[in-house]
C-alpha cells in the first residue's frame, strides 16, 4: 500500500463532510449513485457505505492501478481511469480529492501522481470540472477539495455555482470542500 495515497488532513475533512451530507442527500434520493474519482485508499467509499449508500451504487476510479486493485479487494467497484476516461453513466454525487499542489521539483517522483495538480496546482481540477458535467445527473452535485496553495479557481467561469461546505486551516495552507452544481 506504499504507492497508494494514504488518508491525511484532506481525506478526513472530506470524510467528515460526507458523514454530514450523505444522509441529507439520501432523504431526497434513497437510490443515490455515488462516484469517487481518485479513490486512493478507499476511505471515502467506506464512509459512503457506512452513511447509507448501497454498495452496488458506489463506484470509483483511480489512475493508480495499486489503488484500483486495493479498492476492488475491499469489495468496491473500482476501475482504472484518468479522470472520466473509462467512466460510463451519470451520478448523483461525484467526489474528488484531487492532486492540488503546484509543481515542486523537490517533491519525490513517486508521490507527484497523488499530490501535484500541475504547474499552478489547479490544472487537473480544471480538467475535472470540464469533464464532470457529462457525468452528473440533473440536480447532481460535486464535492471537491481545493487548497490555498493552488492558483484560484473560478467556479462560475467553469459553469458551476459553488457553496463552501467546510474548511480546515493547516499551518501552511487552507483546505476547503466545495459543493458544486451545474448552473442552468
Amino acid at each position: 500500500m506504499s504507492n497508494i495515497y494514504q488518508p491525511a488532513e484532506d481525506s478526513y475533512l472530506m470524510s467528515g463532510i460526507l458523514k454530514e451530507q450523505i444522509p441529507v442527500l439520501l432523504e431526497k434520493k434513497p437510490n443515490l449513485n455515488f462516484l469517487e474519482i481518485g479513490v486512493g485508499s478507499g476511505i471515502h467509499l467506506q464512509t459512503a457505505f457506512n452513511s447509507g449508500i448501497k454498495k452496488e451504487n458506489i463506484f470509483s476510479s483511480d489512475i493508480n492501478k495499486d489503488s484500483v486493485n486495493h479498492c476492488n479487494l475491499l469489495g468496491f467497484n473500482c476501475v482504472y481511469s484518468d479522470l472520466f476516461e473509462n467512466i460510463e453513466g451519470k451520478f448523483d454525487l461525484i467526489i474528488f480529492n484531487p492532486p492540488y499542489l503546484p509543481e515542486d521539483s523537490r517533491e519525490p517522483e513517486d508521490s507527484r501522481l497523488s499530490t501535484t495538480g500541475g504547474v499552478k496546482g489547479n490544472e487537473i481540477i480544471i480538467r475535472f470540472l470540464n469533464e464532470a458535467k457529462n457525468h452528473l445527473e440533473e440536480d447532481g452535485k460535486l464535492f471537491l477539495i481545493t487548497s490555498s496553495l493552488a492558483e484560484d479557481l473560478y467556479f462560475e467561469e467553469a459553469g458551476y455555482k459553488a457553496k463552501e461546505l467546510g474548511c480546515e486551516k493547516l499551518f501552511f495552507e487552507r483546505l476547503c470542500v466545495w459543493e458544486l452544481e451545474v448552473m442552468n
